[in-house]
C-alpha cells in the first residue's frame, strides 16, 4: 500500500521543499496531495514536481483553511479520494500585513540579542489582522482553527484500529506565551496574531495527543528556523530588495554562531522530512522538533521542550470545540437559507 500524505500550503516555500524531498526519498511509495488556496500555483508547483519525478503520483486540492465552507468542501472530497491518511502535514500559514520596526531592529543588530531578534522576531514584529466570512479573525482561522476543523472532519481516513497516522504542525520560533491569551484566543485585542496563533497551535498538538492517540493518531510539532520565504520577504516590504542581498552575508555569518539559520526551504523542511521517517509512537508530545543548519551546512533535527501544559492545551481544546460546534450549527442555517432562496426563486410552474 502506498503511503497517502496530505501538505496544505504546499505550492512554494518550505511545503514544496518538503513535498521534493519526501518524492526524491520514494517516488513509488507515495500518494502525494498538495492542499492550497491557489489552484493555479498548485498547477505550477505539482508541474515542477513531476518534472523532477515523472513516476510520481501527485493530486491536487483546492482549500482555504481561512474559510469554513472551503474547509468542510476539500474534507469531503479527501474522504472520496482516500481511504485513508497516514500523513497530514499542517503547513500553511499567514502573517498578514507585518509592520516592522524599523529603529528595533537596527538597534538590535548591534546589541547582544541579535541572534534571538532573528531567530525569533521578538521585538520587531506585529501584525494587523482581518475578519473572514465566517466573522473569524484571519490569522486565527488559516493558521490553526481551519486545521482543527479539518483533522475533526477527517477522522474517519486518520483513525483506524491497528494503524498510525501522523499530524505534523509547522510553527515557529516566534510562538510565545506572552502573545497568546486564553481569553481572546483569536487575538483580537493584541498586535500578534501571528505569533498566539502559532503557540495555540503547539498547545493544541499537546491536546490532540491525548485525546487521539489511544485511536492510533499522533501529533507533532516543528520549528523550520529563519528561513527566506516568500513570508520572509513580507516582512519589509518597504525595504528594496538589494537589502536582503546585503544582509544575506550577516546572516551567514550568523550561522557560524546558530543553528536556527536554514536560511533555505530545502534545510527548513528538514524536521518536517525526519518526522516522516519516525515511528511516532517513540515522540515526545511536549517537544518541538526544530529544523537545524551548522556553520559548515550540515542539516539535523533538534526536540527542544515547549512552554506548554496539559491543563492549558486541554482548556484551550475545549473553547475551539465550542466554536466547531457554535460554527457547525451557522453553516447549517447557511445551507437552509441558501436551500430555500433556490427552492423560491425556482417557483411555482418553472421547468
Amino acid at each position: 500500500m502506498k503511503k497517502v500524505v496530505l501538505v496544505t500550503g504546499a505550492n512554494s516555500g518550505i511545503g514544496l521543499a518538503l513535498c521534493e524531498r519526501l518524492l526524491s526519498q520514494d517516488t513509488e511509495g507515495l500518494q502525494l496531495c498538495l492542499a492550497c488556496r491557489n489552484i493555479q500555483r498548485a498547477q505550477a508547483a505539482r508541474s515542477a514536481l513531476l518534472t523532477s519525478h515523472p513516476a510520481a503520483q501527485v493530486a491536487l486540492l483546492q482549500m482555504d483553511t481561512s474559510s469554513i465552507s472551503s474547509v468542510m468542501k476539500a474534507a469531503q472530497e479527501i474522504k472520496l479520494r482516500y481511504n485513508r491518511l497516514d500523513y497530514l502535514y499542517l503547513n500553511a500559514g499567514i502573517m498578514p500585513n507585518p509592520q516592522f520596526d524599523v529603529k528595533a531592529f537596527f538597534k538590535g543588530l548591534f546589541s547582544n540579542k541579535i541572534i534571538t531578534m532573528f531567530a525569533t522576531g521578538e521585538g520587531i514584529l506585529t501584525q494587523k489582522d482581518s475578519i473572514t466570512s465566517d466573522g473569524l479573525h484571519e490569522v486565527f482561522a488559516t493558521n490553526l482553527f481551519g486545521h482543527f476543523l479539518l483533522i475533526r472532519e477527517l477522522e474517519p481516513v486518520l483513525c483506524h484500529a491497528g494503524l498510525t497516522s501522523q499530524l505534523i504542525w509547522t510553527s515557529s520560533s516566534n510562538a510565545h506565551r506572552s502573545a497568546f491569551n486564553f481569553e481572546d484566543i483569536q487575538h483580537q485585542r493584541g498586535t500578534q496574531p501571528y505569533s498566539s496563533s502559532k503557540y495555540a497551535s503547539d498547545l493544541l498538538s499537546l491536546a490532540l495527543n491525548t485525546h487521539y492517540n489511544k485511536q492510533g493518531l499522533y501529533s507533532s510539532v516543528i520549528c523550520p528556523g529563519f528561513v527566506m520565504t516568500n513570508l520572509t520577504y513580507g516582512i519589509l516590504p518597504s525595504f528594496p530588495a538589494f537589502l536582503w542581498t546585503l544582509l544575506m552575508p550577516v546572516f551567514w555569518l550568523i550561522r557560524m554562531f546558530t543553528n536556527t539559520f536554514t536560511l533555505t526551504p530545502y534545510n527548513g523542511a528538514e524536521a518536517l522530512f525526519w518526522l516522516f521517517k519516525q515511528k511516532p509512537e517513540s515522540l515526545d508530545p511536549q517537544a518541538k522538533y526544530h529544523s537545524l543548519t551548522s556553520g559548515l551546512g550540515h542539516n539535523y533535527t533538534q526536540p527542544r521542550k515547549m512552554d506548554i501544559d496539559v491543563e492549558t492545551s486541554e482548556a484551550l481544546y475545549e473553547k475551539l470545540q465550542q466554536l466547531e460546534s457554535e460554527v457547525r450549527k451557522k453553516q447549517k442555517e447557511k445551507q437552509k437559507q441558501e436551500s430555500m432562496r433556490v427552492h423560491s426563486n425556482a417557483g411555482p410552474g418553472s421547468s
